[in-house]
């Protein structure tokens, strides 16, 4: 059983294991990576119960709760059509699943499931200018040819397609959700081992995003590479059985078979 059949036949069955964890750990991380204030024992009980809890007596944003909620069903998503090729289509609909019901929907300038149509930037004390919103189109159609073309994907190549995604910024917001979800799906439609960026790694992420176009792209792929090894210390815990790709190397788990 490969690992995407694996997550596939868990979360069918309600079971505890790699999906349960992929799916907690990559909502919260990439959430709080973005400024959402759930806990990570908030985000599993959100998963596991469709219920919130207040820590300390905090007040919690309503859209902080929905969009771990729409993580869980844009995660969802990405699992059912994880062999597909990417596509703008695909894209757009991860956005719509990761913005859907938030406050961004009744805001004419931040539209859910399509591009910015007005210009943007990534961050505000150094601002980077990203692509203008009436080039978005062509500029991603453009960097989803070249990445199709690769015959052999790599984690070299699912980081610097990231890292292009991220400076095109195609939507208004939530762009950095959507990026990690499809390095994700990447991943895994190439057999290589996923990669989870932690919110601790979140300086270090961002300043290798910024750092990458300016020729530095080690901090960036060292970054990803970290995520892997989170990825496969999950793996290992449950004792994943099939092969994946890790730095050339094949990482394989003990034998383990579901129950019947």
């Amino acid at each position: 059983m490969d690992l995407i059949e694996r997550m596939k036949f868990e979360r069918k069955g309600k079971i505890r294991g790699i999906y349960w964890l992929f799916q907690i750990n990559m909502a919260f991380n990439s959430n709080k990576i973005e400024g959402s204030r759930l806990s990570k024992d908030q985000t599993q009980y959100l998963f596991d119960d469709n219920k919130i809890y207040s820590e300390n007596g905090e007040g919690i944003s309503l859209d902080d709760i929905q969009e771990a909620i729409n993580h869980f069903k844009a995660f969802d998503y990405m699992l059912d059509r994880v062999n597909d090729n990417l596509s703008i289509e695909m894209i757009k609909k991860f956005h719509q699943l990761i913005k859907d019901n938030t406050s961004d929907k009744d805001n004419p300038l931040t539209p859910i499931g399509e591009f910015k149509i007005i210009d943007n930037i990534i961050g505000s004390l150094d601002p980077v200018s990203t692509t203008p919103a009436d080039e978005v189109g062509e500029e991603l159609s453009n960097l989803l040819d070249e990445y199709l073309k690769n015959k052999n994907i790599t984690i070299e190549d699912i980081t610097e397609f990231h890292q292009r995604f991220e400076a095109i910024h195609p939507f208004a917001d939530g762009n950095g959700r959507v990026g990690r979800l499809i390095a994700f799906k990447e991943c895994l439609k190439n057999n290589i081992m996923p990669s989870i960026i932690l919110d601790d790694y979140r300086r270090y992420y961002t300043i290798g995003l910024r750092e990458y176009d300016k020729g530095s792209k080690e901090r960036l792929i060292e970054t990803f590479k970290a995520g892997q090894d989170y990825a496969e210390e999950i793996l290992n815990q449950l004792n994943f059985t099939g092969e994946i790709n890790k730095e050339n190397e094949i990482i394989q788990g003990d034998e383990w078979e579901p129950e019947t």
